[in-house]
């Protein structure tokens, strides 16, 4: 399995959708796509063993990756959208506020923006409270971290994991749970967190100081603004940004458990004994 495979969780919601052991997933056969990006679904710079599968999230990125030459792409659907059929929402409350996804960098690459700058924006623009959610890479940088706690509420999903190590399995679920509890998702860059988003319900928004990431294609994060107007802006139109990041997602794509068991390679194991049982009784 590519240690990639059990970033934030991803494997171990898949297992528990296939009514297998969600602490000990079964090895995936292929690499499967951890984040929403607009290339063939691998990250940036991922080796990558011709032939091997690729388990992306969507028919758009499919395609890309087929145009790119790696022809063994399947579309299965966002790890998040599973887990959201597994953990439905019995009984919607009042949400409230906003949950503010500040762009954020990596092991390889730093973040570069004014922080305060942003953070001003950002107060003038909410009309709630803010919550503050930093990726790992910046929570971890107590400078960082202090600016936006003088603001606001701070919080932290969990780590992503690395070389199968340190993961996180409650990090999907917690983003989950907060999604839920907020009226509105904001960053300062498209990406997965605000596709997630509007996939629970919030009102999604992409505004502000985009910031730059060291050695980015800046490129590639200009087509991005280009080609989703529909997700970028202080207020998008709710209905035409939840059809676009539904269809980034793939859920229109979603397999059944035992679909996708075979699809992941996992048609031959079993779920624990204690399950089987508790299923029999």
């Amino acid at each position: 399995m590519h240690h990639a495979n059990h970033f934030y969780g991803h494997a171990h919601v898949l297992a528990a959708y296939c009514g297998l052991d969600p602490d000990d997933p079964p090895r995936i056969e292929g690499y499967l796509q951890h984040g929403w990006n607009v290339l063939d679904g691998l990250g940036a710079g991922t080796p990558y063993v011709s032939g091997r599968p690729i388990l992306v999230w969507s028919e758009q990125t499919r395609r890309r990756a087929w145009s790119m030459g790696r022809r063994q792409a399947t579309v299965v659907g966002a790890p998040f959208l599973y887990l959201m059929a597994l953990r439905p929402e019995a009984r919607p409350g009042p949400r409230e506020g906003t949950l503010w996804y500040p762009f954020h960098g990596w092991e390889s690459q730093r973040v570069h923006g004014d922080h305060r700058r942003l953070i001003d924006e950002i107060r003038a623009t909410e009309p709630g409270p803010v919550t503050f959610c930093l990726y790992w890479h910046e929570y971890r940088d107590e400078r960082i971290r202090a600016v936006y706690e003088a603001a606001g509420r701070v919080i932290c999903h969990g780590y992503r994991g690395h070389r199968w190590r340190d993961t996180d399995p409650e990090f999907l679920r917690r983003q989950l749970t907060e999604l839920r509890r907020h009226r509105r998702v904001a960053s300062n860059r498209l990406g997965s967190a605000i596709l997630y988003g509007a996939a629970t319900g919030c009102e999604p928004a992409v505004y502000g100081d985009p910031m730059r990431l060291a050695g980015e294609d800046r490129a590639t994060a200009e087509r991005i603004r280009r080609q989703w107007p529909e997700l970028h802006g202080v207020h998008p139109d709710p209905v035409a940004a939840a059809a676009s990041a539904a269809a980034e997602l793939g859920a229109d794509s979603l397999a059944s458990p035992a679909e996708l068991r075979a699809i992941l390679g996992w048609h031959t194991h079993r779920g624990p004994k204690r399950r089987v049982a508790e299923a029999v009784s």
